[in-house]
């Protein structure tokens, strides 16, 4: 923190002040240019109509007035302590009195009456405002105005904030859709979006065209225009579906959908292979499981040959599944050795069975605990 003073000197700032008497306690800090301080930066302490100099410590009815003994103005005492420029360093009574002589002078006065009128006016207007935003922009908010933030926030908890956050989000969505509907001529986003996509046009190309960003609308639509988001998805999904059309009137099957529910989930299809016989690359396929809400399953067919192989050594042996085949044997104290000799099987697969049925972790190969 600096300190700007009305008048030059030498030597360090703590030399400018002329004997005002011991300070009333010792310094709870120090400037960077070495300048001891009494009382806590971005804090006014006050004591009844009394309030503490930062600069010496003692207890007055008026800072303000004290200060000339520094050799300092107050805009400069509160940049250097971290005070709003408007912070009163007068006690309670003193502002009273103060209060007291401006309403006499007010009604007195005609300049006083002038200047006062001319203020309000200038607040009515919103020019005082706009003018302190102008002068405050790019200054640092000073120490005392951060303490309050910081109150104010830990009053407020954090599930306030998230949903206070939460609720400025949505609202600067919803004047950014409704600024791109009036620019282009529309009532809403929804009536836009919906006009564009029927023209064949995709949520990325719409963005672009309202200037925003290319995922704006696969993002935000939903939550600005939740009608419009439900119309567009069938629309789109027609559109990502058109590539499919050929394959499908090859294979005899009517939608994307039932074509592949029958090969991935029923016949237990790859990716791989699904892809290989609809002439689509990987990702196509993937991403239309997705896009139908089916569950991609890895090497599924393997998988399934696997679920085949356990339920026919169960079978074989008299046993519903092989879950219950292994706990069985288990109970009885059979050996993973006697299991597999038994089932015809390697002991490792018995033991990835056991792991699979959740009777063993595959790592420890023991039984789990209860």
């Amino acid at each position: 923190m600096s300190a700007v003073m009305t008048s030059v000197v030498a030597g360090p700032l703590a030399a400018v002040s002329p004997p005002c008497g011991q300070p009333a306690c010792p310094p709870v800090g120090m400037l960077a240019d070495g300048t001891p301080f009494y009382a806590p930066i971005g804090e006014v302490a006050a004591d009844g109509s009394l309030v503490t100099c930062h600069l010496c410590g003692r207890a007055l009815r008026s800072v303000t007035a004290h200060l000339r003994v520094h050799g300092w103005t107050k805009q400069a005492y509160c940049e250097a302590f971290g005070l709003e420029r408007g912070q009163s360093l007068e006690g309670d009574q003193t502002r009273k009195l103060r209060a007291a002589a401006f309403t006499s002078r007010l009604v007195f006065d005609p300049a006083v009456r002038e200047g006062s009128a001319a203020g309000r006016q200038r607040a009515r207007s919103g020019q005082l405002a706009r003018d302190a935003a102008t002068a405050a922009r790019g200054r640092r908010h000073p120490e005392q105005r951060r303490k309050k933030a910081r109150q104010a926030l830990a009053a407020i908890g954090d599930t306030g904030i998230a949903r206070a956050n939460a609720e400025r989000a949505r609202s600067r969505l919803t004047r950014v859709a409704a600024e791109v509907a009036r620019r282009h001529g529309y009532p809403d986003i929804g009536a836009f979006v919906l006009d564009r996509v029927a023209s064949g046009a995709s949520l990325a190309a719409i963005s672009r065209e309202a200037g925003l960003h290319k995922d704006w609308l696969s993002r935000h639509l939903r939550q600005v225009d939740p009608a419009a988001a439900a119309a567009v998805r069938p629309l789109g999904q027609d559109r990502w579906d058109a590539g499919w059309r050929p394959a499908l009137s090859r294979l005899g099957f009517c939608d994307v959908a039932g074509y592949l529910h029958e090969r991935h989930i029923v016949q237990h299809w790859t990716v791989s292979a699904i892809a290989a016989e609809a002439g689509l690359s990987y990702h196509a396929v993937a991403s239309a499981l997705r896009r139908h809400g089916l569950d991609r399953t890895a090497h599924v067919t393997k998988r399934h040959a696997s679920r085949e192989r356990a339920a026919g050594v169960a079978a074989r042996l008299g046993f519903d599944s092989m879950a219950a085949y292994l706990a069985r044997r288990r109970a009885v104290g059979w050996t993973w050795s006697a299991i597999a000799a038994e089932s015809g099987q390697s002991p490792s697969w018995v033991r990835r069975q056991a792991a699979a049925c959740g009777l063993i972790g595959l790592k420890a190969g023991r039984l789990r605990p209860g």
